[in-house]
């Protein structure tokens, strides 16, 4: 009976999941992969598997899915009804590892206690992320569980990009820069060392475009500086996050304004990025698409904005060498590689129309300065690579 590994990435409102098969060689095929989305508001399990054949779709009554605890026990009991034997794993993304973690790490009760205390610095999905964990440790706690950490890349940063101008004792208690989207940027720089080993050995800047938004620069594979900080509102404006922001701005809504704490959470995470720009959506197809000016605004603030952040990475690297647009905006919206390309021409950065509408993987045109690709992220499978590695001792999963 074949090993086989489940992925889970609970969100908010969604819980993404996929099966990898352990084939020889440790080689990992995926089965199937799926979501089910609108968590609370319009539940919807759908799944496909490896080909694309269509494995489910259907709505999910509310009461079944109306928080993450209940939307979880929905996946598992489809999944238990199509796997043929038992899960071999069980490898999760969770967001934040805090200053403890910069590896994968097997999680029992003491680990998820720690976890737990990084919720405040990833309030939006720190508990979503545990909450599969917490529910496997209950009912299967022989199943081995690995924690795969967003923050955990970028732990090769160097100590200046990780502070902040403000008391030791703050830095001390773990109040420092972490970076975000790390799963995706491991395996776009393992991509792009199959695709241009020349251009990853050297200063590369990767934009993860999607609902949440960041930057990333590698030098030589590694990250030394993120757009993120020390949660995941700061750097790039997102869907519906503000990004870069001064501080003094929540001091007046604390006090001008009369928001109080969870008001204030609310409002950064939910009502502002590009939702909170437009007052049309979050939705770059939908802002891509209307001809209202208020949309237009907020595409070009955005794209600013990946522009000006660009030109901070690449002081941090000292260069630039190369450029990779990823995950949903990122990989699917020539128009804005376009718009971001026409305003880092000062660069020397050119893209070639042609390659650019097709999605690449290489974009950039033969005289442009700057090789420019478009990568598909893949923080699934990078999940799966972790939690196999741990399972057969070869990753360390020690805390830093």
């Amino acid at each position: 009976m074949a090993e086989t590994i489940l992925v889970l990435n609970a969100g908010s409102s969604s819980i993404k999941f996929e099966l990898f098969e352990v084939g020889p060689g440790d080689r990992l095929e995926s089965r199937f992969a799926g979501q089910i989305e609108g968590i609370g508001v319009r539940p919807h399990l759908v799944a496909k598997n490896a080909a694309g054949r269509l494995l489910v779709d259907r709505p999910v009554p509310l009461e079944e899915a109306a928080d993450v605890e209940r939307a979880l026990a929905v996946v598992e009991g489809w999944l238990e009804a199509g796997l043929d034997g038992p899960l071999s794993a069980v490898g999760h993304r969770v967001v934040h590892g805090g200053p403890l973690y910069a590896a994968p790490v097997r999680v029992d009760a003491a680990v998820l206690a720690t976890l737990e205390t990084f919720v405040p610095l990833a309030p939006l999905h720190q508990p979503n992320n545990l909450a599969p964990i917490r529910d496997f440790l209950r009912r299967r706690p022989e199943l081995p569980q690995i924690a795969c950490f967003d923050t955990a890349f970028h732990r090769t940063h160097g100590e200046l990009a990780d502070r902040f101008a403000i008391p030791e004792t703050l830095w001390e208690e773990g109040i420092r820069r972490y970076g975000f989207h790390g799963l995706s940027y491991e395996w776009v720089a393992g991509k792009l060392a199959e695709l241009d080993p020349e251009t990853a050995r050297g200063k590369v800047i990767v934009a993860h475009l999607g609902s949440g938004c960041s930057m990333c620069a590698l030098r030589a594979g590694k990250s030394i500086e993120s757009t993120m900080g020390f949660t995941a509102l700061d750097g790039l404006p997102m869907g519906t996050r503000p990004g870069q922001l001064d501080p003094g701005v929540v001091l007046h809504l604390l006090t001008a304004k009369g928001m109080d704490a969870p008001a204030l959470e609310r409002f950064l995470y939910h009502e502002c990025g590009l939702k909170g720009l437009s007052g049309i959506s979050n939705d770059v197809r939908v802002l891509l698409a209307s001809s209202d000016p208020r949309a237009k605004r907020a595409l070009d603030f955005f794209v600013y904005k990946i522009a000006q952040m660009t030109g901070w990475l690449a002081a941090a690297l000292e260069g630039l060498d190369g450029f990779v647009f990823t995950a949903g905006i990122g990989e699917n919206a020539p128009t804005i590689r376009e718009a971001v390309a026409h305003r880092l021409a000062w660069l020397g950065m050119r893209l070639d129309p042609h390659a650019n509408g097709a999605g690449g993987p290489l974009v950039s045109a033969a005289d442009s300065r700057i090789r420019v690709f478009v990568i598909p992220t893949d923080e699934e499978r990078v999940i799966a690579h972790h939690t196999l590695a741990l399972v057969r001792g070869r990753g360390s999963g020690d805390a830093a």
